[in-house]
């Protein structure tokens, strides 16, 4: 048997408001929409990850021990551009590394992503075959 972590789960104040965001800044699609576990949860697919909601209000100012989750592009300028255009506000501008770029931005309930491109084949041993997708050959 083989382990994969699947998805992340986050609890919401505003769940329509945040399944909304997901999907107009970040592309997602609600898979699910309906009760599970006696609570109302929305399971989404981005890109080739998942993510879930609870209607549920966070339990603290939204971190936890979460400090923030990684999302993982193909063209990080086009999107910071996009997203910028569509009203985020971001505390600074790219940060490029050369094999590696990214920027940290503002989600519903405080939830702090990192938006990035990476470009395996610049990187070495142990970096270069985690950061190497699945969908790359």
């Amino acid at each position: 048997m083989a382990e994969h972590l699947h998805h992340t789960h986050l609890f919401t104040n505003d769940l329509d408001a945040t399944v909304t965001w997901w999907q107009k800044i970040l592309g997602g699609e609600v898979i699910y929409d309906g009760d599970f576990g006696g609570a109302r949860n929305v399971f989404m697919r981005i890109g080739t990850g998942r993510i879930h909601f609870y209607e549920q209000n966070p339990r603290d100012d939204g971190k936890g021990a979460l400090h923030h989750l990684g999302i993982r592009t193909d063209n990080l300028e086009k999107l910071y551009n996009r997203l910028t255009a569509s009203g985020i506000e971001f505390r600074s501008g790219v940060r490029d590394f050369g094999a590696w770029k990214y920027i940290m931005c503002p989600a519903p309930d405080n939830v702090l992503l990192e938006l990035f491109e990476v470009d395996s084949s610049k990187l070495q041993g142990g970096a270069a075959e985690y950061f190497k997708d699945v969908t790359e050959d």
